[in-house]
C-alpha cells in the first residue's frame, strides 16, 4: 500500500527524517510512537505528500507521490491531524460532506450514494446529533470526532491519523479505535497511526514503529517490539510490562526515576 525507500525530510536546515525504509501492507494497523521531536508528524506528512522528501522515495499503490494529482492522492489516502484550524462555521454534516468531494467532477450535485456514505460514517462515529450544529461551536474532541467521519467518507484504502483521538475523552478514544479496528478487519482498511499512548497502541495497532531522533528504533509485531529494553531506549524512562488476563495484552506503567 505504501513503500518508503531511504526518506529523508524535514525543514529549511533542519533534517529530521534521516533515510528510514520500510513498507505498509493491506490491511495492516499500524501505530508509529517515539518522544517529542521524533519526527512523527514529519514522517506522516511526507507519507500524506503534504511535506516534500528531501531524498527518497514514497509510493502508494505503486504511484510515486509525486507523480500524484492531488483529487488522485485524496482517493487514496485520507488523512487526519490533531489539530485542524477550524475557522468557517459550517454544520458538522456539510463538513463530513466535504469528505466525498475526490469522488465526484466538477459541479456535480451531492448523489444519493454520498448521502449514504456520510450517513453511515456520521452515524459509526455517533456524531449525528451534531450534524446541524457549527462545527466552530464544538469542543475539541466532538470536533475531532466529525473530522473523523469526514476522513472516513472519503472511502480511501488508506487512512494516516496523526494524534487524532487526543482531545477524546477515554470513552470516545476507545469507541473511535474500535470502530477503526472493525473497518481494518472487516473491510481491509490499512491504519497508519501516530500516537501518544502506548496503552492504547498495544491495545489496537498489531505492528508499532518507533521512532527516535528520525530513525527507527524498533519495527515490528506489537508483541515483539514492546519490551522493556525497547521502550527504555526510546522514552528514556524506567518501564514495567504487564499483561492483564482481562485484557491479553501487554501494557505499559512509566514508572518515575529513582
Amino acid at each position: 500500500m505504501i513503500q518508503v525507500r531511504d526518506l529523508r525530510c524535514g525543514y529549511p536546515g533542519h533534517e529530521v527524517i534521516g533515510g528510514v525504509s520500510f513498507d505498509f501492507l493491506q490491511g495492516e494497523f499500524v501505530g508509529i510512537l517515539g518522544p517529542n521531536g521524533s519526527g512523527k508528524t514529519t514522517l506522516l506528512l511526507a507519507l500524506g505528500g503534504i511535506l516534500p522528501p528531501s531524498g527518497g522515495e514514497v509510493a502508494v499503490l505503486g504511484t510515486p507521490l509525486n507523480r500524484l494529482r492531488p483529487k488522485e492522492l485524496a482517493r487514496r489516502i485520507a488523512a487526519l491531524c490533531q489539530n485542524s484550524d477550524i475557522r468557517f462555521p459550517f454544520p458538522c454534516v456539510e463538513v463530513v460532506h466535504m469528505g466525498r468531494y475526490p469522488h465526484q467532477k466538477r459541479w456535480q450535485m451531492e448523489s444519493r450514494h454520498d448521502a449514504a456514505v456520510v450517513f453511515r460514517c456520521m452515524a459509526i462515529t455517533e456524531t449525528q446529533d451534531l450534524a446541524e450544529r457549527l462545527i466552530t461551536a464544538l469542543s475539541g474532541g466532538e470536533q475531532q470526532r466529525v473530522l473523523m467521519a469526514k476522513a472516513l467518507a472519503q472511502e480511501t484504502p488508506i487512512l494516516l491519523l496523526d494524534e487524532a483521538t487526543s482531545a477524546m475523552d477515554v470513552h470516545r478514544k476507545l469507541q473511535i479505535f474500535r470502530v477503526l479496528e472493525k473497518l481494518n478487519r472487516d473491510d481491509g482498511l490499512t491504519v497508519v497511526t501516530v500516537l501518544h499512548d502506548v496503552n492504547v497502541a498495544a491495545l489496537f495497532c498489531r505492528r508499532i514503529i518507533f521512532l527516535k531522533e528520525g530513525k527507527v528504533v524498533a519495527d515490528g509485531p506489537t508483541e515483539g517490539v514492546l519490551t522493556e529494553e525497547n521502550l527504555e531506549t526510546v522514552y528514556q524512562t524506567p518501564v514495567l510490562i504487564h499483561k492483564p488476563g482481562a485484557v491479553g495484552r501487554k501494557q505499559v506503567v512509566f514508572l518515575p526515576p529513582p
